[in-house]
């Protein structure tokens, strides 16, 4: 076979795989294959470069832009919906509707009805089946041109499924973030010391903005594709709105699947009925549904106004909302210094949970709310998730206190509080200050960090409160009697307290990097920077730009780490911990970075193991570079199996990845640990 149609038969494969997985969530491969097929075409593109296309799989990650993003306009307006709330307003925009196309009295309408995704809404542009351009809505006339980033969402498709695609087409859609991805992603900024986004649809939108297309690739973005737009003299593809679905999906563009037709509005009202109970058992956000007219000729006909087409509408879900008391408003101080105000409300059930607390957010998100202390406010969880006050309910005739205002000075600690020129966020700066140490000293002793069992909130409390400990190296010149005279210690308490510390001098070089609370540096981070240098001596060597070439590492947190690194107080509390007997450097560690043996191989552990922990099991595993993942995908190497093992085995079998068991692990790890 000629190098060309090889890499046509493997394009075409590669693309079918993607959408199996990525599309349909049913994988036929493994990810062993998945990349043999993937290698295969690398290496023949790479021997023939003047075969390589740029709607090619291999040539997914398309860069940084210079300078942000330029705009671009649509080819036509991508207009706003008008929205109904209840099934009164969807009989009331049925009956306009009738009127507007001319139907006569008891016509029953054809719609569609689709799940509103809760997410950025995209147009992308193909010129002869191939991906050229991918805009922002922006103002509905124009928007940014993110093209870089769109090409690395591997549910859109670089080119179309067709042997005949049109000369010129916009498809429009949204992209978002699924709930995994959301968790996942604010775990990872929490542990990097900045603030969680409030909800999936903010995560994504912030994503697509990313001046790094490698850093959107890692944010897990999806998308769904709902509109087909032709220029004004090219003749329609298809007839119906339902037709169109069905063609995007034969082009291998993702469409979400619950969408229906409908004869009439009582069966988009039970539509919308069923979803507003149905929707949380969806692995993404919805907010309600979009309400369209089948018939394309009939959507000429009623056209739209200078905001709305007149042949759509969104029913909007009701969110959860309760009203409650606000008894006062409060700041937090983290452990990066971040200070953000939060309100303490009057206990009240919402969803299932009891509100006592809800988010701020800043200063100027309460004052654009306008609530105040002593209000009677509506709270809601936003996105489901996560509890925020919307706004007072103004009492007639009561009075109200002065609006809000962010302290000046730390309520902790009594420092003046800045806020750099390109933040909203408030920062108290004394790195000594009470609570931040608290915080700080909690994420030391933490599981993933230092590990040091019975350090809590209230032995942290004590020991930062009666002056024993200000930094991190004061905890190992602690004393068994000093510790003893604390609160509800005790000399058997204070013992274990202090055997615990004494062990963690000898934790991995990794965990130390994590417990220091680098800002913008999680655990991931913090494990990429000690594979690649292995010690504090060469990391406090390295200059930004190698920090870069780590991966996982971008310019913000090398910037970061260097920072941290170059601050005084911070070599003078490292050079107190190394005095103190805390390791400075992995076992491992050699003249250059570590060599990882399981590097790039994913493993997925279920069930339990007779003769070690999982927590055991994962820790030997990424010691070797290994990830060790929550689900089994087509990119998962290994499938550790034990006793009662849940459905991740047979999922495993079903896509033929190799299975072990503890005996098989333990001997993989042995091998690999085995010197050259």
């Amino acid at each position: 076979m000629r190098p060309a149609q090889r890499i046509a038969q493997l394009r075409d494969r590669i693309r079918h795989h993607e959408e199996c997985y990525y599309l349909h969530d049913s994988p036929e491969i493994t990810d062993a294959e998945f990349d043999a097929l993937m290698r295969e075409l690398l290496d023949l593109e790479a021997a023939h470069p003047e075969l390589v296309d740029p709607t090619s799989p291999t040539q997914r990650v398309g860069g940084r832009p210079a300078e942000g993003f330029a705009t671009a306009r649509h080819l036509v307006p991508m207009l706003s919906l008008d929205n109904a709330y209840d099934a009164a307003d969807l009989r009331l925009f049925d009956e306009r509707l009738a009127r507007a196309a001319g139907l006569d009295a008891g016509s029953v309408v054809e719609y569609v009805t689709e799940l509103k995704i809760d997410g950025l809404s995209l147009a992308l542009t193909y010129e002869r089946g191939a991906l050229v351009r991918a805009v922002t809505r922006g103002d509905g006339v124009e928007g940014e041109d993110v093209t870089v980033n769109a090409r690395v969402i591997r549910a859109l498709p670089l080119r179309l499924r067709t042997d005949a695609p049109p000369a010129f087409v916009e498809i429009r859609g949204e992209v978002y973030l699924p709930h995994a991805a959301f968790t996942r992603m604010n775990a990872d900024r929490e542990e990097a010391g900045e603030p969680a986004f409030a909800n999936p649809r903010n995560a994504a939108s912030g994503a697509i903005r990313m001046l790094d297309s490698a850093a959107v690739a890692r944010r897990g973005l999806r998308a769904f594709c709902y509109q087909i737009v032709l220029p004004v003299d090219a003749p329609p593809l298809v007839e119906t709105h339902a037709a169109t679905l069905e063609q995007l999906a034969s082009w291998g563009c993702p469409v979400e699947r619950h969408w229906q037709r409908c004869a009439g509005i009582a069966e988009v009202e039970a539509y919308c009925a069923r979803w507003r109970e149905t929707r949380r058992t969806l692995a993404f956000d919805t907010d309600g549904v979009v309400v369209k007219l089948d018939a394309l000729a009939l959507r000429d006909r009623v056209g739209t106004t200078a905001k709305f087409p007149r042949w759509a509408t969104a029913f909007k879900f009701p969110p959860e909302q309760a009203t409650t008391r606000l008894v006062t408003i409060a700041v937090n101080v983290g452990r990066t210094g971040a200070v953000t105000p939060y309100a303490v409300l009057e206990p009240v059930p919402l969803g299932g949970t009891t509100i006592q607390m809800a988010t701020l957010h800043n200063e100027q998100e309460v004052a654009r709310r306008d609530v105040r202390e002593g209000d009677l406010v509506i709270i809601e969880k936003g996105g489901d998730i996560i509890p925020k006050v919307i706004g007072p309910v103004l009492e007639p005739d009561a009075p109200r206190a002065d609006p809000w205002r962010m302290p000046t000075t730390c309520p902790f600690c009594e420092s003046h509080l800045v806020r750099p020129p390109d933040e909203v966020i408030w920062r108290c700066e004394n790195t000594s200050c009470p609570a931040r140490i608290r915080r700080s000293l909690l994420h030391f002793a933490s599981r993933r960090a230092m590990n040091i069992e019975g350090l809590g909130e209230v032995v942290v409390d004590q020991l930062v409160t009666s002056g024993l400990v200000g930094t991190f190296a004061d905890l190992y010149r602690l004393d068994v009697e000093a510790v003893a005279a604390l609160e509800r210690m005790g000399a058997l308490s204070a013992s274990n307290l202090l055997k615990e510390i004494d062990k963690s001098r000898s934790v991995e070089f990794w965990r130390l990097l994590h417990a220091l609370g680098i800002r913008h540096v999680g655990e991931g981070g913090a494990r990429a920077l000690a594979m690649a240098f292995g010690s504090m001596d060469r990391l406090r060597q390295a200059p930004a730009a190698e920090l870069q070439s780590v991966p996982d590492i971008g310019a913000i947190v090398a910037a970061s780490v260097r920072a941290f690194l170059e601050e005084p107080s911070n070599i003078a509390l490292i050079a107190d911990l190394a005095a103190a007997g805390v390791r400075m450097a992995d076992a491992d560690a050699g003249a250059g970075r570590i060599h990882r043996p399981l590097a790039g191989q994913t493993f997925v552990l279920t069930g339990t193991l007779p003769g070690m922990t999982r927590e055991e099991a994962t820790e030997a595993l990424v010691t070797l570079g290994a990830k060790v993942a929550g689900s089994v995908s087509r990119k998962t190497s290994y499938v550790v199996v034990g006793a009662d093992p849940g459905s991740k085995a047979e999922k495993a079998r079903t896509l033929g990845i190799p299975e072990l068991d503890e005996a098989g692990l333990r001997a993989l790890i042995m091998a690999r640990q085995a010197p050259p």
